[in-house]
């Protein structure tokens, strides 16, 4: 009986996961894949016009991401951070983001990035928000990003 039980809270546990919950290294690629996990977008303060989303992305064999829609903005892109000359710049990667084979590709604050420009309506808290990445080999695959603050980071780490 304590079986039984066991494997039912087990069962209730796994139906309730859903995909997007999936890590990189649980989730591995096919050949002329792109696996996702860990989309969620930063919430916007009121008036803004421009959000962050971060995803990570692993491609079962080399695959470049060539670019982002969503009805949510006017625009999106796939934008890099960088530092030079002591001035932190971001920019448009206008040849994509490479996707080298077997690797996790991390999308994340301070960094590469998805960026929406021009939101039609703020990012809130709780929400969601869809686009679709567009790939140059893999099929574009859509995505739904939960809306919400960013992990804290321990500083003793």
């Amino acid at each position: 009986m304590k079986r039984i039980l066991a494997l039912s809270a087990f069962l209730g546990l796994a139906a309730c996961g859903q995909p997007a919950e999936k890590t990189a290294e649980t989730a591995a690629a096919a050949p002329g894949t792109v696996t996702v996990a860990d989309a969620w977008c930063r919430p916007t303060p009121n008036g803004a016009k421009a959000g962050g989303c971060y995803v990570t992305l692993t491609a079962g064999s080399d695959d470049r991401l060539l670019s982002v829609s969503t009805a949510l903005a006017d625009s999106a892109q796939v934008h890099e951070m960088k530092m030079e000359n002591g001035v932190m710049s971001m920019s448009e990667l206008k040849d994509g983001l490479p996707l080298p084979a077997g690797q996790k590709v991390e999308l994340k604050p301070g960094s590469t990035h998805i960026m929406l420009m021009g939101l039609r309506d703020p990012l809130v808290d709780g929400g969601v928000a869809s686009f679709t990445l567009t790939f140059e080999k893999a099929a574009a695959i859509g995505v739904h990003a939960a809306v919400k603050q960013p992990p804290v980071v321990d500083s003793q780490e």
